[in-house]
């Protein structure tokens, strides 16, 4: 594989040598609207003329609103070759949030692209230069389209060197006021390469962008290996296609969250009862054709390496894909490091664990177990905000990633918890909920699960249901829960021992705030709102509450 320095330069290299290679694959009503390497050029230094005739200072932020498109990709293009700074902003954020991030960031300028509800995002953008990408229905300020008819292609683009700030990725964070993590384009780079080094995959793979291209692991793990390895890049075009459209791709690689593979799961039961699946895989003669089917329906059947991260997938998930030939491996990484810290491999997996320390990466555990880590991109920083990011590092130059783990005698890491989740019931017992959440979701009727217990004397667990459990009586599924809850607490510490499940009444949703654009649930926030409620629960007769 061709080592690059930067990602214009992977870029500059496909396009000079391969111009009429299709790089992004964008569908448009059910048909797909192709943009080869060299057109994909041609409209990013376009739009870099755009952008350049707006006299901003050099490296000035250029923040960008939109869902994973094909325009996305160029857009981040265009504003490197302009010698701009992207930021990139969760397309399902609020007015207030987005007006924040464009705050703290001095952004001096913003492109529109593919979103679900512009006109209620538009209130947080300020009287700053704006363009928007007529092909997604947008028309705000300056339109895509006619920019490209407009200006001539950018003659001398900005000559990127590994060095150069190239993005400020604020984070969704499930605590405080976002904080914007500065990457370099050599950090990108070396990101890039250990993930093309992870696993062999076909000469210019099919890759298929979905997860938030404003959160660090679809940026590093999809575009910017993507552009490095010449790939071509598939989207999604609506939530309702979706299934479709990854069937269609069937990507070399595949990046998912545990709730994404969590509502795979319900699909296929919903249409192939678990006994009914059980059944036909105990047949010799079926059991192939089914798991054949089955990963060619859910676009995973070419797929050389499948992982997930972002929060902790449940191993009792992870067994049930196995039984079907899909082979599932938890990653480990942060926006902080690029995401080059911990993985499992194909062949190499241990369930339950992150996997193990990646070349080129060092780590180390402080005396409470936090876990430290120092690898070749790590953040330049946290913009404008000196004091946080020296809290962040150890005197030696690792990086404080804020988790709680503990190694085998293999290697592999297993993550225990959050330093700021660990809570104090009033017995004053400090309890880490993340490894007995993990437990509770072994239940397929717990959707999402969050242990809480301050200023009570036990722990108790708020959930969310599944799909599959709403179309049961509740009777039954307050059975399942109380079972579950009978076979857990024999396992935990006396003071961890969870003494009610209460089931909420709403789901936890990014539109509501009580979990992030990357699908984690948001403690404080899910706290804040039902901490008054935690000793009536305590004190109720029943084990499962409805709330």
């Amino acid at each position: 594989m061709k080592s690059f320095n930067t990602p214009l330069e992977a870029f500059f290299y496909w396009e000079r040598t391969d111009s009429e290679r299709i790089f992004l694959r964008q569908p448009i009503n059910g048909a797909y609207k192709d943009y080869t390497y060299g057109t994909a050029g041609l409209e990013a230094r376009k739009i870099a003329s755009a952008l350049s005739a707006y006299s901003l200072p050099a490296k000035s932020q250029i923040a960008l609103l939109s869902k994973n498109c094909a325009h996305w990709f160029i857009a981040d293009l265009a504003i490197m070759m302009a010698g701009h700074i992207s930021v990139p902003i969760y397309p399902t954020l609020n007015a207030d949030s987005i007006k924040e991030i464009l705050t703290l960031s001095h952004a001096r300028a913003i492109l529109i692209g593919k979103l679900d509800d512009f006109g209620s995002q538009k209130a947080g953008i300020p009287d700053i230069p704006t363009i928007s990408i007529g092909l997604y229905g947008q028309n705000s300020g300056d339109v895509w389209e006619n920019l490209l008819e407009q200006y001539q292609p950018l003659e001398k683009c900005h000559e990127q060197h590994p060095d150069d700030l190239t993005t400020i990725i604020y984070t969704s964070g499930t605590t405080g006021i976002p904080k914007g993590v500065m990457h370099s384009a050599g950090n990108f780079m070396t990101s890039a390469r250990a993930l093309i080094d992870l696993v062999t995959l076909p000469e210019h793979p099919r890759l298929f962008s979905y997860l938030p291209l404003s959160h660090i692991a679809e940026r590093a793990g999809v575009e910017m290996r993507g552009i490095t390895m010449g790939a071509q890049i598939y989207f999604a075009e609506s939530l309702d296609t979706f299934a479709r459209d990854l069937e269609a791709t069937q990507p070399h690689s595949f990046g998912a969250v545990p709730r994404i593979m969590t509502k795979f799961q319900e699909k296929i039961l919903e249409n192939l009862p678990q006994k009914r699946l059980n059944l036909l895989l105990k047949v010799p003669l079926l059991n192939k054709l089914i798991k054949n089917k089955l990963q060619q329906k859910l676009g995973l059947k070419e797929a050389q390496i499948i992982v997930s991260g972002a929060a902790p997938m449940a191993s009792s998930l992870i067994r049930w894909y196995h039984r079907i030939g899909i082979e599932i491996n938890q990653m480990y990484g942060m926006t902080e490091d690029c995401i080059i810290s911990h993985t499992n491999l194909p062949g190499a997996d241990k369930i339950g664990t992150v996997g193990r320390t990646l070349p080129n990466v060092q780590t180390k555990l402080s005396p409470e177990g936090e876990i430290c880590i120092k690898n070749d991109c790590l953040m330049l920083g946290y913009f404008e905000a000196p004091e946080v990011t020296k809290k962040v590092f150890t005197d030696d130059g690792f990086l404080k990633t804020g988790d709680i783990g503990e190694y085998d005698h293999d290697g592999y890491l297993t993550i225990t918890g959050r330093v700021k989740d660990q809570f104090k019931t009033d017995k004053g017992k400090y309890i880490s909920p993340a490894p007995i959440e993990l437990a509770l979701l072994k239940n397929n009727d717990i959707d999402q699960v969050c242990i809480v217990g301050t200023g009570i004397p036990q722990p108790i667990a708020l959930i969310t249901l599944s799909l599959l459990a709403r179309k049961k009586p509740k009777s039954l599924m307050a059975t399942g829960l109380s079972e579950t809850l009978t076979a857990l607490n024999p396992t935990l510490e006396k003071h961890e021992k969870i003494e009610k499940i209460v089931v909420m009444k709403e789901d936890w949703t990014v539109d509501n705030g009580l979990i992030t654009p990357t699908l984690k649930v948001k403690r404080t926030s899910i706290e804040k709102i039902h901490q008054p409620f935690y000793t009536s629960w305590f004190k109720k007769d029943e084990q499962v509450i409805f709330e």
